[in-house]
């Protein structure tokens, strides 16, 4: 068989594959609708980019037909679940396996086949991919699945010449191709790559929809498509993106301290960040919830190198306050640290104003039904809420 006529082949098989999975599984189906395929030498099995599908004709052909649905409907769930805006500094091969596993998990629970080689373990069963990752080697060994290019198309300059950003996509996937990248990190996320995800989201959003309108939207699935369109906890990678702006090792002409008067002098940045987690301890919220909390900031702060000041509060601080936590300490919370009766907000922000080094941001875990500043402070605050209650100032992200 000729090179064109494998190619041929090929898309026929994936376009058949395509439509078998959006008459059979119409949610997952129509999410691989947003991927054009597209053949590609340089590819090795399938991959993708976010923005399309590539693919090597012969692994395709290599693959039974039940395969090959799995392995588009694999690449639709990366993509839709925002894998490619979600990894922050994580190690690239670490994380991208804890993608596969928890895609291959919800695949292989809704009773698609999956090849020999597909990376997946019971034990991880309806976990994230940021809960299976510290569960995961340093270095986990097994074959790829496919390959992940998120980023590749970013590689050359938005003017660049078409032989030019071809050239640099090359480079970029050979620096970068999946167990290969020397320093393991990447960048905070971009804009584009923030943009694409909200893309997805939305696509997931308008999938999940028509589905459910045609009465083809497993529980299973639609469980999926919720805890992805509104997060349990999105606030932490919103948190990260602002903490990795604010640690930097650089020159700053940003006032430190509010002691120091109106002059703005340059001052070189510790690298650190200055975090206020304030935790409302009244006694409408359960302390299950305080610990489910403090383990997501704990989780966090040693990524954005955060010095934690942590304050607990009532209708007052709770006395020995802040606790200060470095970035490599774990963050505990105090026995006897519920307290009760009425809810006041203004002692956290009544004692960050008598701090020499003002803030880089503030956390505030509470139900909101409280009495509130006056006047909204000359930092970011990001208020997580346990409950329907609005608030006057800053952002308010739901917990439940």
């Amino acid at each position: 068989m000729s090179a064109v006529e494998s190619e041929a082949a090929a898309l026929a098989k994936l376009s058949a594959a395509r439509s078998r999975l959006l008459l059979e599984r119409p949610f997952v189906g129509a999410l691989i609708l947003y991927l054009p395929l597209v053949a590609d030498a340089r590819c090795r099995s399938i991959a993708t980019d976010g923005r399309k599908l590539y693919f090597d004709p012969a692994h395709v052909l290599s693959l039974g037909f039940a395969e090959t649905q799995f392995m588009l409907a694999h690449q639709a769930l990366h993509c839709a679940l925002g894998h490619f805006a979600r990894r922050g500094h994580r190690l690239r091969r670490k994380w991208d396996f804890a993608c596969d596993c928890a895609v291959n998990g919800l695949l292989i629970d809704d009773g698609m086949k999956a090849p020999m080689q597909a990376p997946w373990n019971a034990a991880f069963r309806g976990l994230s991919a940021e809960s299976i990752y510290p569960l995961l080697a340093d270095e986990p060994g097994g074959e790829r699945l496919d390959e992940h290019r998120f980023g590749a198309n970013q590689a050359a300059a938005p003017g660049a010449h078409q032989a030019e950003r071809a050239e640099a996509d090359g480079a970029f996937l050979e620096a970068h191709r999946d167990g290969f990248d020397e320093l393991g990190f990447q960048l905070p996320t971009s804009t584009a790559t923030h943009d694409l995800a909200e893309t997805w989201r939305s696509r997931l959003a308008s999938s999940a929809c028509e589905a459910a309108r045609a009465g083809r939207l497993s529980g299973h699935w639609s469980a999926i498509a919720d805890h992805a369109i509104a997060p349990r906890l999105p606030w932490r990678s919103l948190l990260e993106r602002f903490m990795m702006r604010a640690a930097r090792d650089d020159f700053s002409f940003a006032r430190r301290s509010r002691r120091e008067g109106e002059a703005l002098l340059p001052g070189l940045e510790s690298g650190e960040a200055n975090l206020v987690v304030a935790v409302d301890t009244s006694g409408s919220i359960p302390r299950d919830a305080l610990e489910d909390f403090l383990e997501e900031v704990d989780a966090m702060k040693g990524q954005v190198r955060a010095n934690v000041a942590l304050l607990l509060c009532d209708a007052a601080l709770a006395p020995g306050m802040p606790l200060r936590f470095h970035p490599w300490e774990r963050i505990e919370l105090p026995e006897g640290a519920s307290g009760g009766g009425g809810t006041r907000f203004t002692p956290v922000f009544d004692w960050a104003e008598t701090e020499p080094v003002r803030p880089d941001a503030l956390l505030y875990f509470t139900d909101a039904e409280g009495e509130f500043p006056q006047r909204a402070p000359d930092y970011p605050v990001m208020w997580v809420v346990l409950g329907n209650a609005p608030v006057p100032f800053g952002e308010r992200v739901q917990l439940n």
